[in-house]
């Protein structure tokens, strides 16, 4: 090899390697890219996912979306997006949500499930994927990362309790129709389990459903077969799970020529209907839970995991699911809520304005609780 081709051949080998190190180099920016995009999970620029179970619940897109909505933008200085999902009780769907949801990346999921045994696997999924999992309102099998909720036991025990005392010396003196909600929901089993056994031992329960889907068309139905199956007249008082199932009672009950102001209703949720009714008197009460101080634990919790921080200053309890032991937990408090205090927990907490309640089909009652 004559010298001129000597120097072509070295020119040729160092542009090989200039090519080669640029490329090295290339790689290691890129590597460091990736690492900062790591890093971005720490500062305010965060994606998280929320997936609500239903529509049919008035609370979900009333009060839970927007009050966690809020509190991600309030805790990123706005810079915090939410990607949306309703599976609309179909778990299939959600398990789909949940998939679309790890796909995309998203830095933490917010999960309110269908149900709690059939998320599992997705939960795995996601933590599989880096993707923590926060667990809302009802707590999820699989290994969820944080979960908030109220004491749901608790919610039942006040249900019942307030509806033997409403019923007084008439507790057995007919018979009860106890309406719960769905099988697939762990909560509504916590909220049987606390009314079961009160309303065994003081009441006589003449008919008990499980409510599919939590659907009022649903609890209207079952209503209605109970009221055939006792007579109307032998219906001394209704437990129902939640807010919406009481509405579509009352409705059965109307049907059958029931006066319900004569036979008491439970409820929970504190719907905007239900608080209504309870100041005309055709459902006795609810169970008002503080969906603002529950949504913005949520969002604390989903914030702080999102950037890589420690949760047990926010949530300093732990709960076990079926499959997972020690989840860090905060457990928001429940008030049973009457006529003799809408003013002190859904107008104090702003849930609703008086606007809002007050309209003019509801005007006497309200001037007649001292709403004005």
């Amino acid at each position: 090899m004559n010298a001129s081709m000597r120097r072509a051949a070295m020119a040729a080998s160092a542009t090989a390697m200039a090519v080669l190190l640029a490329a090295c180099g290339s790689a290691k920016q890129s590597s460091g890219s990736g690492d900062d995009s790591k890093k971005k999970s720490n500062s305010d620029d965060i994606t998280v996912g929320l997936l609500l179970p239903e529509n049919k619940t008035a609370r979900y897109e009333s009060l839970d979306r927007p009050l966690i909505t809020k509190e991600i933008s309030s805790l990123t200085n706005g810079k915090g997006k939410v990607v949306y999902e309703n599976a609309q009780q179909d778990a299939t769907t959600q398990t789909q949500q949940m998939s679309t949801l790890i796909t995309r990346k998203v830095d933490v999921i917010i999960l309110d499930s269908v149900d709690s045994k059939s998320i599992a696997a997705s939960v795995q999924k996601a933590k599989g994927a880096g993707i923590p999992v926060v667990a809302y309102d009802r707590l999820a099998d699989g290994p969820i990362d944080a979960y908030t909720s109220f004491d749901n036991t608790e919610v039942g025990r006040v249900q019942a309790n307030a509806l033997v005392k409403k019923l007084g010396s008439k507790a057995k003196s007919g018979k009860i129709v106890m309406m719960n909600g769905a099988i697939t929901d762990p909560n509504a089993a916590q909220f049987k389990a606390g009314a079961l056994p009160i309303l065994q031992k003081s009441t006589n329960i003449g008919k008990k459903y499980d409510t599919q889907d939590w659907d009022p068309t649903n609890a209207n139905a079952n209503m209605a077969a109970a009221i055939q199956a006792l007579g109307k007249s032998n219906i001394v008082g209704a437990y129902s799970a939640n807010d919406d199932m009481a509405g579509a009672m009352i409705q059965a009950m109307n049907q059958a020529g029931i006066d319900p102001k004569q036979v008491p209703v439970t409820g929970q949720d504190a719907t905007l209907a239900g608080v209504q009714r309870i100041l005309t008197g055709t459902q006795f009460m609810s169970v008002y839970k503080s969906y603002p101080q529950e949504a913005s634990i949520a969002g604390q919790l989903a914030v702080a995991l999102a950037q890589g921080k420690s949760v047990d200053s926010i949530a300093p309890d732990k709960s076990n699911s079926d499959t997972t032991k020690g989840v860090p937990t905060k457990i928001v408090p429940v008030v049973s809520l009457t006529k003799s205090n809408i003013k002190d927990t859904v107008l104090k907490d702003k849930i609703y304005k008086l606007s809002d309640i007050c309209t003019t089909k509801f005007a006497s009652a309200c001037k007649a609780d001292g709403l004005e």
